[in-house]
């Protein structure tokens, strides 16, 4: 029951025929014909697209330059909290230089 018999497929014809016409049948055939053509190259385009993006993502993700420099990041945070001790101390010493200022000036 589940697959279509020649006379099935027969019976299916006729009625196409008879509610078509013969001379129209051709012509439809042709333009599904034609439309499965455009959709299959236009999928076929689709999929090229996507292998081209994801090789391309690819390709940007190896040369990402903040996954390069991730390591350098780690090193850089030492010589940042060296920076940040080096301007504690001037701000330390300017303080204590400002204080001195007004007994010195009084």
């Amino acid at each position: 029951m589940g697959s279509l018999s020649p006379w099935h497929w027969a019976i299916l014809i006729v009625v196409l025929v008879l509610l078509f016409g013969a001379k129209k049948l051709p012509d439809a055939a042709r333009s599904v014909g034609r439309s499965l053509k455009i959709l299959k190259a236009e999928t076929k385009g689709l999929r090229e697209d996507d292998e081209e993006s994801d090789t391309a993502t690819n390709t940007t993700n190896a040369t990402d330059p903040d996954m390069k420099q991730l390591p350098a990041a780690a090193v850089g945070k030492d010589a940042d909290d060296q920076k940040v001790a080096d301007l504690q101390r001037q701000l330390d010493e300017l303080k204590q230089q400002a204080d001195q200022s007004p007994k010195n000036a009084g």
